[in-house]
């Protein structure tokens, strides 16, 4: 299996460690910048190369890995797709250019595994509460407040926040974490109907993005959740608190543990998280990365699945423009009965 890796930034690199971590050694990877190109091939020994079609012609892989700027993504996926390669995207932000994709997909005479990223449903947390509520242990969800934070300039310490695709407002930092958290909120209590936002610059950093969304908002079954994503928290946060009929759900990822009270019983366990291993200057471990890209491997050895797909994707992104809709006009949004499904 020869893989691509299309962009050697922060994502490129940690693909490669992925892959490397699973015996993959046929890996090469592409970006413009020299510096990323260098230091790929020094720290990992790979083959680079300067020029996209170069690579394509000489590799001939089997499939790519898109970590490019969000932005990027559709267009890797379109040559992806029109080239017969399996391929693989980081969480996007952006749908122009889907829905064509799909389409494309649709009547592709080779069955190319197309997988956009879900890499939250391999975290420990969001896998153990899943656990919790399919075992029906705190009765019926009813209610939930969850936030994903990070303050901007520790996204990428080694460079500066202002000048990557984060600063962006097509794609800025609150913009990408949105989806990338309800990926996970939408597998484990379903589908969503009605979505209130709201948005806002309120801190003092140099980027012309929001730096905080609230999302408020009700599901099929009827519970309602809460969405706060930020870059300003400091320490990194994710803590999420979730009611049920018969009893509660607490994650706190900076402790690595969900705690679970049963009415029943009136008393409090603790489950505790793997940590996972964290490379030097990332925050996040990189044993959820390395499961996803196990996953798209050995869909594309026929020896496993591959479990989202870029219709999930779409609806996704469609509940990130509808918080979006909903801030900018005020009101709550109605969403496709179809979103998110």
């Amino acid at each position: 299996m020869k893989l691509l890796i299309v962009g050697l930034g922060s994502m490129g690199k940690r693909r490669i460690r992925n892959l490397q971590t699973l015996g993959y050694d046929q890996i090469y990877g592409f970006d413009t910048q020299v510096e990323r190109r260098d230091e790929a091939a020094s720290k990992y020994g790979i083959r680079t190369f300067a020029d996209f079609e170069t690579a394509l012609a000489q590799i001939e892989p089997t499939a790519l890995i898109i970590s490019t700027p969000p932005d990027l993504h559709m267009h890797y996926a379109h040559i992806a797709a029109e080239n017969g390669i399996h391929f693989f995207t980081e969480a996007g932000v952006v749908l122009d250019g889907m829905a064509d994709l799909k389409d494309r997909l649709k009547h592709q005479k080779k069955k190319l595994v197309a997988a956009p990223s879900c890499t939250m449903r391999y975290y420990p947390g969001p896998k153990k509460i899943k656990e919790i509520v399919d075992s029906g242990v705190i009765g019926r969800p009813l209610t939930f407040t969850y936030q994903s934070g990070q303050y901007l300039p520790d996204w990428h310490p080694w460079e500066d926040y202002r000048r990557f695709y984060v600063a962006k407002k097509e794609t800025g930092a609150c913009k990408e974490i949105v989806p990338f958290e309800l990926v996970w909120l939408v597998d484990i209590f379903g589908p969503i109907n009605e979505v209130s936002g709201m948005k806002a610059k309120l801190s003092d950093l140099e980027v012309e993005i929001d730096d905080v969304e609230h999302l408020l908002m009700r599901f099929t079954g009827g519970m309602i959740g809460h969405l706060l994503v930020d870059v300003l928290a400091r320490p990194a946060v994710r803590y999420m608190r979730l009611l049920g009929t018969e009893g509660t759900v607490v994650w706190d990822n900076d402790n690595q543990v969900v705690s679970v009270y049963t009415a029943a019983d009136k008393t409090w366990r603790q489950h505790r998280l793997d940590a996972g291993s964290v490379e030097d200057q990332y925050i996040n471990p990189e044993e959820p990365y390395i499961e996803e890209m196990r996953d798209f491997t050995s869909a594309i050895a026929g020896t496993g699945s591959y479990s989202y797909t870029f219709a999930e994707d779409e609806a996704i992104l469609g509940l990130l423009y509808a918080a979006e809709r909903s801030s900018d006009e005020k009101a709550h949004i109605m969403i496709a009965r179809e979103t998110g499904s």
